[in-house]
């Protein structure tokens, strides 16, 4: 299953509201190592997707969002429990780290 892309108008809904932690993956179409992570996070998606819920939001799109949380450079993830910033993680990584990162959070 691919991780579900999200939007200004969805956000409220799909991340805020969110009964599990959400992992936020900030991306842009121009953004090489965005496309390096995006394979690793659909196989994490599937992986553990009943703990945690991946997301992305391309920034180009939707502006309003990166700058409310900070987002300075691409890829950026962060994880939110109950709308609340729990951890971030900026660059691309190997999906083990990325793994352990998650696990040490959820």
């Amino acid at each position: 299953m691919t991780v579900q892309s999200i939007d200004e108008k969805n956000f409220e809904t799909e991340v805020i509201n969110s009964e599990l932690p959400v992992l936020i993956d900030f991306w842009a179409v121009w953004c090489g190592p965005c496309k390096e992570i995006a394979p690793i996070l659909d196989e994490i998606n599937n992986e553990i997707n009943n703990k945690i819920k991946i997301v992305k939001i391309n920034i180009d799109e939707n502006p309003n969002i990166p700058s409310k949380y900070g987002v300075q450079s691409i890829p950026t993830l962060i994880i939110l429990k109950k709308g609340e910033i729990v951890a971030t993680k900026v660059g691309s990584s190997l999906k083990s780290d990325i793994l352990s990162w998650i696990e040490s959070v959820i």
